[in-house]
């Protein structure tokens, strides 16, 4: 028998956004840019800062919107980690109406999640860049919200 795979929680970034930039529309496709501006990151194994600067391609094709973020987090401890993060975002049009209306809904209302992925040479962050993770997002305040659980 194989094994299940376990879960652990290992932080949560609470990433601040600023407006979403109309990059371009192709055939049955829409590009937006969401550039990140900061945040913080808090969990029993990371506490630091989201570092302003990086940003989300964001691809609407359907019902289904496809993301590709990247951008740096910085530990408490001064190391810099860099973050390519992918993942899906969809929703039934109810459901996306009440988001673009600016109200915060819970996780299990819609499917936001990412597939992570950590660089770093900083010894006690190696574990980021050696471990498979799941992200579980939500939109709060104005926020991308992301539980990190590494799969064990």
């Amino acid at each position: 028998m194989l094994p299940e795979p376990e879960l652990a929680f290992a932080f949560e970034a609470r990433v601040d956004v600023a407006e979403s930039l109309h990059v371009g529309r192709g055939p049955d496709e829409v590009l937006m840019f969401t550039p990140i501006t900061g945040g913080t990151v808090a969990g029993p194994r990371l506490n630091g800062t989201v570092l302003p600067g990086g940003g989300d391609w964001s691809t609407t094709r359907g019902a289904c919107t496809e993301l590709d973020a990247r951008y740096l987090l910085r530990a408490d401890d001064g190391a810099v980690i860099d973050i390519v993060n992918r993942g899906f975002w969809r929703a039934t049009p109810e459901v996306d109406a009440r988001v673009e209306a600016g109200e915060d809904l819970p996780e299990t209302e819609y499917y936001y999640r990412t597939s992570p992925v950590f660089r770093t040479d900083a010894p006690a962050h190696r574990w980021l860049a050696e471990s498979v993770f799941v992200g579980l997002a939500r939109g709060e305040r104005g926020q991308v919200c992301i539980r990190f659980f590494e799969v064990r």
